[in-house]
């Protein structure tokens, strides 16, 4: 078995340093890797977040966009609503602040959009023809990629617009209708076709006389759930996701001046913070468990009351009467689970909405043999085909986690397990490298770097309307903040181990061409390794370096 020393084993115990015998006696060599930097492996999207990075350091930023465009097709949009865990995965972090990725992203699709950049695509016609049911963001990421792989693509939507919950479950001051819309006209641009208005009630049906070769369902979540309480002569009770629908269609739902939100999700903190935006003078979220416990992403809370929005937390609606909202106080036990307390409190509200949740809405796969659906969600296996044959779901249809980022990575894997059954094939993507953690990384080499802050209106200016919140950064502001990147497990040709090599062993084969190792001039000694910033060298056994490997 192939054995190679950490970097704890190296530097951590002197004792194996000491073993580490050099010249005719040999016992390490090192060799060159690849590996996965954390931020990539963590991308729902798949995207080769490093090498875009790079692209951006050196000021080229189409080169950039056209990297990310293999994976994403709307980083102006994913730039703005992506809740980013490849930031969290930064090993940046561990020095001073993580890369904020999504603001270099973001900065790189808007002057996409500026220039007018189209994604190459040299595919010749296939003739297959593939319908897609929901032109959310997983329908729109399967259009996109099965377009780049060569087959005519055609979207039925049920709506009067693209975008699905990036239109109806996103507000516009977090997600600016411009830009949405630019990036859905480029893939329209690229030869999708989008009928609107159009609703699939029988797939099969649809499927056949359509000509279709396969289909892909990714109809959003957007039925919200209820729950039982009890109400008498209750105000207007409403529902989370169709008042933000309604809101997105122009119209102003009567909400009154005390608004109260039943939930503690995203589209909960949504909800209220558009609420204050239609006037709402007072709005409160009312949760069953504490903020660490609440689903919704913690900047989303924070967004919320720094707006002025009331928070109570631990609490659950009994009953509503009137305009009276009453509550009981709830406690968590061991587990974090909320137990009632018996005790209760009374609050005033002229509006309730409920933010519980959303469904699926199945029923155009319900008349299907061999269909299985997991609650309101469709079974598929690993090519993300259910029990019919050429019939593929993805997003909100499947059961996992309901984001637009993972949507998006839905689409792209969709479109390629369906490409590779229209040739009867099997998808099989490529493997993985091992994880480049920061403690593969030499980071002496690098300076603290101070980060580059996106701006935002403050609490009070935001909330009278539906501009923007985040600012983004400027081009400068972008590409120093790329250039913070560590480039964690693979070379950049930094040329630390050509400089720290005493035997000349380093072979320099060009700019983009990276080393070698001569072994017949190589005496063990490690020095490369210890020169290498990015953990981009490791050091093997000496048998067990195959030929081929030298």
């Amino acid at each position: 078995m192939t054995k190679t020393l950490s970097d704890r084993e190296l530097t951590g115990q002197p004792d194996l340093r000491k073993a580490r015998r050099t010249g005719p006696d040999r016992t390490w060599l090192p060799r060159y890797v690849d590996q996965l930097p954390p931020c990539n492996s963590t991308c729902p999207a798949g995207e080769n977040i490093q090498a875009w990075l790079a692209h951006a350091q050196a000021g080229n930023l189409e080169a950039a966009w056209q990297v990310i465009m293999r994976d994403n097709p709307m980083p102006a949009v994913h730039g703005r609503v992506c809740y980013h865990t490849c930031e969290d995965a930064c090993n940046r972090k561990h020095m001073d602040t993580p890369i904020s990725i999504h603001a270099v992203e973001r900065l790189i699709g808007d002057t996409a959009l500026e220039k007018g950049w189209m994604p190459n695509v040299d595919a010749p016609a296939s003739g297959k023809r593939i319908l897609i049911v929901g032109a959310g963001p997983a329908g729109l990421s399967a259009a996109y990629h099965l377009r780049r792989l060569g087959h005519e693509v055609e979207i039925r939507e049920a709506g009067p617009m693209a975008g699905g919950m990036l239109h109806f479950g996103i507000p516009q001051y977090r997600l600016p209708r411009n830009i949405l819309d630019a990036e859905i006209a480029r893939i329209e641009k690229m030869g999708v076709k989008i009928v609107l208005n159009h609703k699939v009630s029988d797939l099969a049906r649809e499927k056949a006389e359509g000509g279709f070769d396969a289909a892909f369902v990714a109809v959003g979540a957007h039925i919200g759930r209820r729950t039982d309480i009890p109400a008498m002569d209750a105000g207007p009770i409403l529902d989370a996701v169709k008042l933000l629908r309604d809101v997105e269609l122009g119209e102003k739902p009567m909400i009154g001046r005390k608004v109260a939100i039943y939930g503690g999700g995203n589209t909960a903190m949504d909800a209220a913070r558009t609420a204050l935006r239609l006037g709402a003078q007072e709005t409160i979220i009312i949760y069953r468990r504490n903020r660490e416990k609440a689903p919704a992403h913690d900047s989303e809370i924070q967004d919320a009351i720094d707006e002025g929005i009331k928070f109570h937390w631990l609490s659950t609606i009994s009953s509503v009467e009137g305009k009276s909202v009453k509550v009981e106080k709830m406690k968590l036990d061991e587990k974090g689970w909320p137990q009632p307390t018996g005790e209760y409190e009374t609050l005033e509200a002229d509006s309730l909405v409920m933010a519980l949740g959303q469904d699926s809405e199945s029923q155009l796969l319900q008349q299907i043999p061999g269909i299985e659906f997991k609650k309101d969600t469709v079974a598929v296996n690993d090519q993300m085909m259910t029990g019919s044959e050429g019939i593929f779901a993805g997003g909100d249809m499947v059961p996992y986690e309901r984001a637009v980022t993972v949507a998006v990575g839905h689409g792209k894997k969709a479109a390629r397990c369906i490409d590779a059954w229209l040739s009867g094939r099997r998808y099989e993507p490529a493997a993985k490298n091992k994880a480049a953690n920061f403690d593969k990384l030499h980071s002496w080499y690098y300076t603290q770097a101070d980060p580059s802050k996106e701006t935002q209106l403050k609490g009070d200016e935001r909330k009278s309307d539906f501009r923007e919140v985040v600012k983004g950064l400027s081009t400068e502001e972008a590409l120093h903040e790329a250039k913070r990147c560590l480039s964690c497990g693979n070379c950049y040709e930094c040329d630390g181990c050509l400089g720290a090599c005493p035997e000349d062993a380093v072979i320099k084969l060009g700019p983009g061409k990276r080393y070698k190792f001569d072994y017949e001039k190589c005496v063990g000694c490690g020095a490369c390794y210890e020169q290498c910033p990015c953990g981009a060298i490791e050091l093997i056994e000496e048998c067990s370096l195959s030929q081929s490997a030298r």
